[in-house]
């Protein structure tokens, strides 16, 4: 799979764990701030249509090999014990949206790597911030 559909589908993946969850009964007060979902949506969606919008760079991925084994260059994955569930995500969304923010960090960085040195992507990088911002 090309490096680019690689990214988009993980990166839509990674977007579909920020929808909010189902109305479910009120949970008791939570000490931390809960994240803006309906914001995060919208960010979502944005970034989802804006990566449609992607051209591959295929010049700068040339002689360029990403191995899936090696740590430094694959993105963190959210798994099962990192809680994303929607029930979950009401009471406790700590370490869901800390995996989150892990892999938002990883693209935003890929961004501003020279793979797209030649096709700059600043609104992508932009609404990534925006989304990175409410996942803190």
């Amino acid at each position: 799979m090309a490096p680019l559909r690689r990214l988009r589908l993980c990166l839509c993946l990674l977007l579909a764990a920020l929808l909010p969850p189902p109305t479910a009964p009120a949970p008791a007060p939570l000490p931390l701030r809960r994240p803006d979902w309906a914001a995060c949506r919208i960010l979502s969606r944005e970034l989802s249509r804006l990566l449609a919008t992607v051209k591959e760079p295929h010049s700068a991925l040339e002689g360029m090999q990403l191995l899936e084994e090696d740590p430094q260059n694959s993105p963190p994955r959210i798994r099962c014990s990192d809680a994303c569930d929607p029930l979950t995500l009401e009471t406790n969304h700590t370490r869901c949206l800390h995996r989150i923010r892990q892999a938002l960090q990883h693209y935003r960085d890929l961004l501003g790597s020279e793979i797209f040195r030649d096709q700059p992507q600043p609104q992508l990088e932009s609404t990534m911030e925006q989304l990175l911002r409410h996942v803190q």
